[in-house]
């Protein structure tokens, strides 16, 4: 079974299947890439807590970032934000986003 939370005209917040939670990508609000990237982290928390998982279940991260030289400052954020010990399988690449002003997008996907 196929159960999608808050769906819209075009996508899905999270779609769940078979004990896997896949969220959509979150950005964030903030003049710095590391401000947008806790507040795109809360907002993933948000999800998942509305999904039945949590960051210790996160399977896949993927991280855009407009620019990789600002791949030191995310990590900053990132590496206080994950459990230690359950760290994801994670990829980060540079891309253009929906936006000039975003700086970072991530896209999770979590056991529940």
């Amino acid at each position: 079974m196929i159960e999608r939370i808050d769906t819209g005209p075009r996508m899905s917040r999270i779609v769940k299947h078979n004990g896997v939670a896949y969220l959509c990508g979150q950005v964030g609000d903030g003049a710095t890439v590391a401000e947008q990237t806790r507040d795109c982290l809360s907002r993933v928390d948000a999800l998942l807590e509305k999904a039945g998982s949590s960051r210790s279940q996160i399977l896949q991260a993927v991280i855009w970032l407009a620019d990789m030289a600002d791949f030191a400052e995310m990590n900053e954020v990132w590496d206080a934000w994950v459990p230690e010990g359950d760290a994801p399988a994670r990829a980060c690449g540079e891309a253009k986003l929906a936006r000039d002003v975003l700086r970072v997008e991530i896209i999770i996907t979590a056991a529940y």
